[in-house]
């Protein structure tokens, strides 16, 4: 197990490399040029070759990439190129938004899913089993803007109950404020995402239904649902822990649009924003580290499964 681990931490890192090299150059290729927009309009050639200068931009890009990539090992993702504060101070504010809203619509999309999913297969062929795949394959097509428009208007307009939009000053001093105004956002995502999870978790279900073990155990006196759920379900939760990476990718990508709608002062606004501006360290420092993000958990949902599967730990 140390073995498989290492060995999937070295490629995790590898994979870090890698993203950051294609982050590094494909924010090269965008068009504009930032030393152009610090410059000003009215400013000469002259003026904005002196800043690109004395930013560091006229040196060739290994050169570049290169202190970037040495500050970032040591916990330096530079300087903002238009406001001059550190990038690592500002992702840790905006990760106080974020990392929140993402566990809170991972765990919406869970406790949509998992539940009624192994339901909608429990009660396949029956009017609640096709309502519920129905509605799934319904709610996993519609846009999640859509989806957070429309709840915008149940619950904050008509029936005032949450807010559309914003984030308290205090941030997370003021806990009751801030959790409702993650409330209408996580169920956005959560929802969505939930309703594509739960058309995996009713396949699988259906699966393990006819498996041979769950068949014998129903043989020995279980009822169908009864054999599921204790023999067949873990293999299930096995499953949901497979796609939860896709499904964290899928969340953060949600993010970076729910933050714009709902105006909350996350990294994924903050990376909308920087594009605009062709802020180069700070857009760097955004992907990469939701990037990271994403290859992280990917590698520890892997752990997992290989902890909780017997057949793959005696397999290593």
């Amino acid at each position: 197990m140390i073995r498989y681990a290492l060995t999937r931490l070295a490629l995790l890192l590898v994979g870090l490399l890698v993203a950051s090299v294609l982050i590094f150059l494909a924010l090269r290729v965008l068009p504009g040029d930032v030393a152009q927009l610090i410059a000003g309009p009215q400013s000469t050639p002259a003026q904005v070759a002196a800043i690109r200068h004395n930013l560091g931009l006229d040196a060739p890009l290994p050169a570049q990439y290169a202190a970037w990539i040495g500050g970032v090992l040591h916990g330096d993702f530079g300087t903002s190129l238009l406001t001059g504060a550190p990038v690592a101070s500002e992702l840790a504010q905006k990760a106080e938004v974020t990392v929140p809203l993402g566990i809170m619509s991972l765990t919406v999309a869970l406790v949509v899913s998992v539940p009624l999913g192994v339901l909608s297969a429990m009660r396949r062929g029956r009017a609640v089993g096709t309502a519920m795949n129905v509605g799934a394959q319904t709610l996993a097509a519609v846009p999640v803007v859509w989806a957070g428009m429309m709840l915008v208007v149940v619950f904050a307009v008509w029936l005032g109950w949450l807010p559309a939009q914003g984030f308290p000053r205090a941030g997370w001093d003021a806990p009751g404020a801030a959790f409702q105004s993650l409330i209408l956002p996580a169920v956005t995502i959560g929802v969505v995402e939930g309703a594509m999870l739960l058309r995996f978790v009713r396949s699988a279900t259906l699966q393990a239904v006819g498996q041979d073990y769950v068949r014998t155990a129903a043989a020995k006196g279980l009822t169908r649902n009864q054999a599921l759920i204790r023999h067949g379900l873990p293999n299930v939760g096995l499953s949901v822990i497979t796609v939860l990476g896709l499904q964290v990718a899928g969340i953060i990508v949600g993010a970076v649009v729910i933050e714009q709608l709902f105006s909350l002062p996350g990294i994924g606004r903050m990376l909308v924003t920087d594009v605009g501006n062709r802020d180069l360290p700070k857009v760097q420092g955004e992907l990469l580290v939701l990037t990271g993000f994403v290859l992280v958990v990917g590698f520890l949902v892997d752990l997992a499964h290989r902890l909780i599967d017997p057949r793959q730990r005696e397999a290593s």
